[in-house]
């Protein structure tokens, strides 16, 4: 089976932004990162979406949709990961 296409939306000083790149590490999963600290269009993108605030990390997984702030649980259901 092939992993969607996976883009992060985070920054250099988010636990969270690290801890689920973390567990997509451990699982073997690829993914892009965007530092919305540096790329004011993925800045916007990420305020749009959730609402007028900023909030990371948020995650657009190809054919599945946009997720903020994801939990290992979420993830592990929407990646179909053991």
């Amino acid at each position: 089976m092939d992993t969607p296409k996976i883009t992060i939306y985070m920054t250099d000083w988010c636990d969270s932004c690290k801890a689920t790149r973390r567990f997509l590490d451990l699982k073997g999963v690829e993914y892009e990162t965007i530092n919305v600290d540096y790329d004011e269009e993925a800045a916007a993108f990420v305020t749009q979406i959730n609402a007028g605030n900023r909030i990371v990390p948020t995650l657009e997984i190809e054919g599945k949709g946009v997720y903020t702030n994801p939990s290992r649980q979420q993830l592990t259901e929407l990646l179909n990961l053991v």
